[in-house]
């Protein structure tokens, strides 16, 4: 009884401090604030030189309006407080304040040379694109800035200056006359982009294509028909791939095959036929029977050895 008594007179002797002297109880970090010093987030102070992003707009106000939705300007708008601003790209920009807007003492894009150019990317965009610098496009002069825009891009995925395929059909127009043949991926019709089979950014393949262990890969993620595994293998899809037989963009010829004849294509392999069997009997000849009417399976098989129906 006794304890119970002291512990009431503390509690009440306690409360009745904390009343007279809301300080204490606040210190205490029971009063549910806390000091606006902690609350508040002390913002970064600027790198020497720099003048900060809002100092660009009030000369580059255009561009700081259509700047607004790209993805680099939720970063900046983002991380502020941290320091990141236009001059992350340009470079400080005090010198070209205080010279009235003196361009030739702020970094600008359009006057710098390509490795300049992808060297400022790569500083934040290195680890997406690790292989860009040895890529074909960086070894023809290209920068990242012929085919992305920062400031007016088209379209907000990837900061393109175009739509895909007219970006790459800009420079490849050797390959855009391949998708107006008979025969053809449906790229132009939108329902395939060029990035779904290659990388601009370059990988350690051949063409760009994109990187996997097996190529084929490709092709079978959309063609899932023809991917396997098979009991048994067409040695040919295995080795040579899908390539050996199609064209990859377009074709005069139906399923996009290289030839026009099907027994012609597989005569490439299967030639001389077998003496005696019903190869000889002229069903391999480009006028008579096809080979896929019997071998229908020659992707591969889980049933017949010789890809029979």
């Amino acid at each position: 009884m006794r304890r119970i008594l002291l512990f009431c007179t503390f509690t009440f002797l306690l409360c009745l401090v904390m009343y007279q002297h809301p300080a204490v109880f606040a210190a205490s970090g029971h009063s549910g604030t806390q000091n606006n010093q902690n609350e508040t987030p002390t913002a970064q102070a600027l790198p020497a030189g720099y003048v900060g992003s809002q100092m660009c707009a009030t000369c580059h106000a255009e561009i700081a309006h259509g700047f607004a939705d790209n993805p680099h300007s939720k970063m900046v708008m983002m991380h502020g407080d941290k320091g990141l601003t236009c001059e992350n790209c340009h470079g400080p920009g005090e010198a070209h304040v205080a010279g009235g807007g003196d361009v030739t003492k702020i970094f600008r894009f359009d006057k710098a040379s390509a490795q300049q150019v992808n060297a400022k990317c790569l500083s934040c965009h290195a680890g997406a694109h690790p292989n860009f610098e040895r890529s074909p496009h960086a070894r023809a002069g290209l920068s990242c800035i012929s085919c992305h825009s920062v400031h007016h891009a088209k379209t907000e995925q990837h900061l393109l200056m175009a739509s895909q395929p007219q970006l790459c059909f800009g420079c490849h127009s050797d390959v855009k006359g391949q998708f107006s043949m008979p025969f053809h991926h449906p790229v132009e019709e939108g329902v395939v982009k060029c990035s779904d089979c290659h990388d601009a950014h370059g990988t350690f393949n051949a063409n760009n294509l994109r990187s996997t262990a097996d190529q084929n890969r490709i092709c079978t993620r959309c063609h899932t028909d023809t991917r396997g595994p098979f009991v048994f293998e067409h040695a040919a899809v295995k080795g040579v791939g899908c390539l050996g037989c199609h064209s990859p963009h377009g074709s005069e010829n139906p399923r996009m095959l290289n030839m026009a004849s099907i027994n012609t294509l597989c005569n490439q392999c299967h030639s001389p036929v077998a003496a005696g069997t019903f190869h000889s009997m002229n069903a391999g000849s480009a006028e008579l029977t096809p080979c896929t009417s019997c071998h229908t399976m020659i992707h591969g098989s889980n049933l017949n050895q010789a890809f029979l129906k």
